[in-house]
């Protein structure tokens, strides 16, 4: 891979946007990059956490320029295309049966804090800034904006998306758009410890379960989500996790995973 890089390291999966000199800037080939590095965590089962973060001073600008002029001459079919690329992506991510957790070292902008948006779990610097810029150009924030209104409340969602302002580390935090601010030279350590509880302390069947639930429901009425989640809660006892995490606390046992 030229633009993506993968690590390994005690449960742990790590993604890493290796573009630094182009402030990690999105293209096509970066993008199938990253596509193909969630798959292949998502098919390891050495891993249970992923830990998306990113090289340099910015976690990413957005789309590159190049890709931008490029895109100037595309077909509405070409651009279709392209644009189900980047669907494919966030989906991946949002579906993926793993938990992925966010480490923002830098701004995020426009695709970049789109990518950002669509992971689990996000942890920023506090300087790094998060906006939705696309509007500015003359484009719009088109597919994260579909995951954005599910995760934000709907004023601070529309005012993001259609100002595309940038807001603080502190802002994006209080509105729920990451999880907390972490100081610099905390951010690494504390995200792996997050990481790791998760790890010891959560059955990946639950996870997976429950991360499945948790995008299914959103599109359903009331009733019909929960008879679902009866279905799932019937399903779910029947597991080989759920057994053993009962008989061990019954025990009185500590439960690690």
């Amino acid at each position: 891979m030229n633009f993506v890089k993968i690590e390994k390291q005690e449960r742990i999966g790590y993604i890493i946007l290796s573009r630094a000199e182009k402030r990690n800037a999105l293209n096509d080939i970066f993008i199938e990059e990253l596509k193909a590095a969630f798959q292949t965590l998502a098919d390891d089962s050495s891993v249970k956490v992923i830990i998306l973060k990113a090289e340099g001073e910015v976690f990413s600008a957005g789309a590159d320029l190049d890709y931008l002029q490029r895109m100037q001459g595309f077909s509405f079919e070409e651009n279709l295309a392209d644009s189900n690329s980047l669907k494919d992506l966030f989906l991946t991510i949002q579906t993926l049966p793993k938990v992925v957790i966010c480490m923002v070292q830098g701004h995020a902008i426009a695709g970049g804090c789109g990518l950002a948006s669509v992971c689990d779990f996000c942890f920023a610097v506090p300087e790094a800034k998060f906006g939705y810029t696309e509007v500015k150009i003359g484009f719009i924030p088109a597919l994260v904006m579909v995951i954005l209104v599910r995760k934000v409340s709907g004023g601070k969602a529309r005012e993001l998306l259609l100002t595309g302002k940038l807001i603080s580390a502190e802002e994006a935090a209080a509105i729920g758009l990451i999880n907390d601010v972490i100081q610099r030279e905390d951010i690494e350590a504390q995200t792996i410890s997050f990481a790791q509880s998760i790890i010891e302390k959560v059955s990946s069947q639950s996870l997976a379960t429950t991360k499945e639930m948790i995008n299914a429901t959103v599109s359903m009425t009331l009733t019909d989500a929960m008879n679902y989640a009866a279905k799932m809660n019937a399903h779910a006892r029947a597991t080989e996790d759920c057994k053993r995490g009962i008989d061990e606390f019954l025990k009185k046992e500590e439960i690690r995973w």
